[in-house]
């Protein structure tokens, strides 16, 4: 199943969550006239602000995330024609879970991986679906096989080593 846009937002890395100074790149890929396109931005700061760091029209390098990138992000032509969104949160904290950002496609494998900043990655962690434990993962790894819409939801992950991640939205399309 592809999802048909007329421009997709695109992450690289597609996780919704960063540790302060790590990059991330977000481009509006499809649509014959990419270019035509800008990634565009809300954040605590700014309302519908141009992508900062490196940047085409339609491509914008964060080379160092700060708390105050954290927001929602999408592609905008200049009509005012709006791609879907993702939302990036950048956090100071010792531990974010790796969920994709940008909504997955009903039927496919989705991994999610709580990852501490400074502990070794081999600790067991608990994930959380709209606050209820859904299971725990060796090497703070859990692979949710086969979506499906009602794997959408709000998720978090803890390890015996921290207090946990930030909730991020996963998305099921």
């Amino acid at each position: 199943m592809s999802i048909s846009c007329a421009a997709c937002l695109r992450m690289v890395p597609d996780r919704s969550q960063f540790f302060r100074y790590e990059s991330v790149s977000v481009s509006c890929d499809g649509g014959g006239n990419s270019s035509a396109w800008s990634v565009k931005r809300n954040t605590s700061r700014h309302a519908n602000a141009a992508c900062p760091g490196k940047r085409t029209p339609s491509r914008c390098s964060i080379t160092v995330l700060y708390r105050m990138d954290s927001g929602v992000y999408w592609c905008q032509s200049a009509s005012g024609e709006r791609s879907a969104a993702a939302s990036i949160t950048v956090t100071d904290g010792p531990v974010i879970l790796e969920i994709p950002a940008l909504p997955v496609t009903e039927g496919n494998n989705v991994t999610l991986s709580c990852r501490h900043k400074v502990t070794s990655s081999n600790l067991t962690a608990d994930f959380y679906k709209d606050g209820v434990l859904i299971g725990s993962g060796a090497a703070g790894r859990m692979t949710i096989h086969s979506v499906s819409k009602s794997d959408e939801g709000l998720y978090r992950c803890n390890t015996s080593a921290s207090r946990g991640s930030a909730e991020s939205w996963m998305t099921v399309r």
